[in-house]
């Protein structure tokens, strides 16, 4: 998995791309967890994604409960249509905001 960490105003913007699974998603988290502050505003691109196992999703789940916490908020953009559909299915988008595009949910945090 690779992750690229870029700021645009007041939203930090993270895109991942690989799979996201029980080797990745530590990796994931020691990347994303830093970010996390007091009001902070991530975006969590996607669109690289092409895989996302039980334990990326219990990653992706600890990163909203800690954003949450913090009074931030976090979104997704850029769901493969499987993605979406396994996060739908299982509840996950019942805490994620999810857009099509970075630029969808960059208007959303603003």
């Amino acid at each position: 998995m690779e992750f690229q960490i870029t700021e645009v105003d007041t939203v930090t913007i993270v895109a991942l791309s690989g799979e996201l699974d029980g080797h990745t998603a530590p990796a994931m988290q020691d990347q994303i967890l830093p970010l996390i502050h007091p009001a902070c505003k991530i975006l969590l691109d996607m669109s690289g994604v092409s895989y996302i196992s039980s334990v990326g999703l219990r990653a992706l789940l600890l990163l909203y409960r800690k954003t949450d916490g913090n009074q931030g908020r976090i979104v997704l953009s850029g769901l493969s249509e499987m993605i979406h559909d396994t996060m739908l299915i299982t509840g996950f988008l019942e805490f994620f905001e999810a857009y099509d595009s970075v630029q969808e949910g960059l208007v959303a945090l603003q």
